[in-house]
């Protein structure tokens, strides 16, 4: 049968004692997508510019609440290629999740719902991006891989840091 230490006997099997299920879980319920907006303002003619588009990408992430263990998680991503004589297209897409949590404590809600749901959903908002510049007559767009977690880590000290340079400012007027 199983050894002292082997993995299998070492896992912790046992259901709380009440029956309830009171470990902490997140993950993906559901993605789709929310908004997609793609212009292609100057077609059939920027079908024959030469230049190399210039690729502004921006994107943004939101969360907001749908109930206590729901969250629609919201990633924004806007694409505009610009070439020397005009855009030759746009993309705007709001890809979302429903993010469910249950039993993590809020900081760990918090980088879930804004570093790694992002992460899981980002491929998946790439693929749209990419079929949409396809579909408006341009090569497939293929965005890089984005480190959420590393973004995240980055507006969290920053925020730190701005919270400590406030701190030595007074608070109001005497």
């Amino acid at each position: 049968m199983a050894d002292e230490g082997d993995v299998l006997t070492d896992l912790n099997m046992d259901p709380a004692p009440n029956g309830e299920d009171t470990g902490p879980v997140a993950g993906i319920i559901s993605q789709y997508v929310k908004d997609l907006s793609v212009e292609n303002p100057h077609a059939p003619e920027s079908f024959q510019w030469e230049d190399q588009p210039h690729i502004d990408l921006q994107f943004n992430i939101g969360a907001k609440p749908i109930n206590d263990e729901i969250h629609e998680i919201e990633l924004k991503v806007n694409v505009t290629a610009k070439c020397e004589k005009g855009s030759a297209y746009l993309i705007e897409l709001s890809y979302c999740g429903l993010a469910g949590m249950r039993n993590l404590p809020d900081e760990q809600m918090h980088a879930f719902m804004y570093a790694e749901a992002p992460r899981l959903m980002f491929p998946f908002a790439r693929r749209v991006i990419a079929d949409a510049s396809r579909d408006a007559g341009f090569p497939p767009l293929t965005l890089d891989p984005i480190d959420f977690n590393g973004l995240y880590m980055q507006q969290l000290q920053q925020k730190a840091q701005q919270d400590a340079e406030a701190g030595g400012a007074p608070a109001g007027n005497a």
